[in-house]
């Protein structure tokens, strides 16, 4: 079983559509094993996009992450991370797929409603950045 973060972000929690959101995670085959609603801080944002820090979109990015509630979450099931990409669709709502999350929920790329791992080196990285090992007692 593979194991992947999910963050339902501020735009998408706001419009109280995470039990929607977790439903279509549900149908496809993947559990949810850990779950807690959080107001992330500007450092821990800061950190998890690193890998942008150099790109145009880095600080609206970190202000929208913090600019209110999240959820975030590991998922689990064969493939997690592959599936959870599928079900989340295009990184721009306007191009994915009818049906997938971001179709459905998202308002631009970057308010898209949700973010997802993409790769299993970096869903380790990113579960322990949101995750202890006491909440981490379901997988």
């Amino acid at each position: 079983m593979e194991h992947t973060l999910s963050i339902i972000k501020p735009n998408a929690v706001k419009k109280s559509v995470t039990g929607k959101i977790n439903a279509l995670f549900e149908a496809n085959g993947l559990k949810i094993v850990a779950m807690k609603m959080i107001l992330i801080e500007k450092a821990t944002a800061e950190k998890f996009y690193y890998v942008h820090k150099d790109r145009p979109f880095y600080n609206d990015l970190v202000d929208f992450m913090t600019s209110g509630p999240v959820v975030v979450q590991v998922l689990e099931g064969d493939n997690a991370v592959q599936k959870n990409r599928e079900i989340m669709g295009n990184t721009d709502p306007s191009k994915a797929e009818d049906g997938t999350i971001r179709n459905l929920y998202g308002d631009s790329i970057e308010a898209n409603s949700v973010h997802g791992s993409d790769s299993l080196e970096n869903a380790k990285i990113e579960i322990d950045i949101f995750f202890n090992e006491n909440e981490k007692f379901n997988f």
